[in-house]
């Protein structure tokens, strides 16, 4: 594997400057609604149990995620200083390779979200798990971190409609662009 170098240098800065574990592991949703890990190099500082719970997110929508809805935003207080780099340039995405490898994910389609969130999604947004998510999608190479919720959905279905080998190839050149000029990620 190609991207092996990498991922051992990047292992090793983490685990010298923050320690383990250095992968972190959460729950999304896949394709057909099944959830599975999703493995990312750890990039946020160490919390507690109770830090977690106290700020979980509670999503009570009942009509689906509002269209105006955005994950996360610009600033987090927990990203570590290694954790800003991996991000700015999806170096953290690497290890999702492994979720490719066992089948869980591809290299492009829509990104998986949370299940706190896809619980709440309406039929209409259910549509984006009709295909397995990828480590990079339609909606990254159209703003990444920047877009609401109704923009993903709207390139994601527009992905899951037009799925070709020319479109993801497109896709994924225009990621690797976009990775290495650190355009739109936080």
């Amino acid at each position: 594997m190609f991207i092996a170098p990498i991922l051992v240098v990047i292992s090793i800065l983490i685990l010298v400057l923050d320690g383990r574990p250095v992968l972190f592991k959460q729950k999304r949703t896949g394709k057909d609604g099944i959830d599975f890990d999703i493995f990312k190099f750890k990039t946020m500082k160490k919390i507690t149990a109770d830090d977690i719970e106290k700020n979980r997110l509670k999503y009570d929508w009942e009509n689906g995620v509002p269209e105006n809805f955005v994950f996360k935003g610009s600033y987090n207080p927990n990203i570590t200083k290694i954790g800003y780099f991996l991000r700015k340039f999806s170096l953290d995405e690497l290890p999702q390779f492994l979720n490719v490898l066992n089948g869980k994910m591809s290299i492009v389609g829509p990104r998986p979200e949370i299940p706190e969130i896809t619980s709440r999604y309406s039929k209409h947004q259910e549509l984006r798990l009709l295909v397995k998510p990828g480590i990079t999608g339609y909606a990254q190479i159209n703003g990444r971190s920047e877009m609401s919720h109704g923009d993903k959905i709207k390139y994601d279905l527009y992905y899951v409609n037009n799925q070709s080998v020319k479109l993801d190839l497109k896709i994924f050149f225009i990621t690797i662009y976009q990775s290495l000029s650190g355009k739109g990620a936080y």
